[in-house]
């Protein structure tokens, strides 16, 4: 991709995702993350329409937005809101499922239906509790990693890159970029810490800095994989130089909900 297309599109992002952090109230934040979710589950059920496969994407919907509401209200718990999915789902479907043709399709339909709102929103929705629980301070220090992990790991990869590290999931990321990946991770890790996150003891940001990348190092793969299975290169064109919303949060998905847990149990 063009890095003249690239750069303006990161600079908006990153304004948007500054006013975002630091000026939206919780109940907007939540709100604003849901529009975010429910774009990039659109763009990741639009993936399997090439396969003559479609997840139900208004029920899909709903799914993301029962399981959001756990995250809020403190009284429906996360357990309560999948099982509520899971009752859903079953009348959804019995009743949905009325001729040979459709019983065919159900299950890959129902896995991808379920599993994309699960996929999506139960992880990215960990960012409505670092905001409300630990602050913008938190969500600065996660992104720092993931943009300054993605920038080692693309310059690394690029100038010394040869034996792959995922042929089949990502075949552009290699050994070496994973290498540098980390050590510009810890980079922005220490960033954060001595500009915004000074009373946190420095050899815990660094830890958490190589274990938030791992983790996005995994993340970003498995979304390709589901790109690499129906033989797309990017969720959408949303965003130009940068594919879609699925593309942009693809390393967030399971880092944000490990930062999280991470920061709870070792902090």
């Amino acid at each position: 991709m063009s890095l003249r297309k690239r750069l303006p599109t990161s600079f908006v992002l990153l304004v948007f995702a500054f006013c975002l952090v630091q000026f939206v109230p919780p109940l907007w934040f939540l709100l604003v993350i849901q529009i975010l979710i429910l774009v990039s589950l659109i763009e990741f059920y639009n993936l399997f329409r090439v396969k003559k496969i479609f997840p139900q994407k208004i029920f899909g919907i709903i799914l993301v937005l029962i399981i959001a509401s756990s995250f809020y209200f403190k009284g429906f718990s996360l357990a309560m809101a999948l099982f509520v999915c899971m009752l859903l789902a079953a009348v959804y479907y019995v009743i949905s499922i009325t001729s040979l043709e459709k019983l065919v399709s159900f299950p890959s339909e129902i896995a991808l239906t379920f599993f994309g709102a699960l996929y999506l929103s139960f992880t990215l929705d960990h960012l409505y509790l670092l905001k409300v629980e630990k602050g913008p301070y938190f969500i600065y220090f996660l992104l720092a990693i993931i943009f300054f992990g993605d920038t080692g790991a693309y310059m690394f990869g690029t100038l010394w890159g040869r034996r792959k590290l995922a042929p089949i999931a990502s075949p552009n990321k290699t050994w070496m970029g994973s290498f540098g990946g980390i050590i510009f991770a810890v980079l922005g890790a220490v960033f954060i810490h001595f500009i915004i996150l000074k009373e946190i003891v420095l050899w815990k940001t660094i830890v958490t800095g190589i274990a938030v990348h791992i983790i996005a190092q995994f993340s970003d793969p498995l979304e390709s994989l589901f790109k690499r299975a129906v033989g797309v290169k990017d969720s959408s064109n949303i965003l130009p130089g940068h594919g879609g919303f699925l593309d942009r949060m693809d390393s967030l998905i399971l880092a944000t909900p490990f930062f999280y847990y991470f920061i709870i149990f070792f902090w």
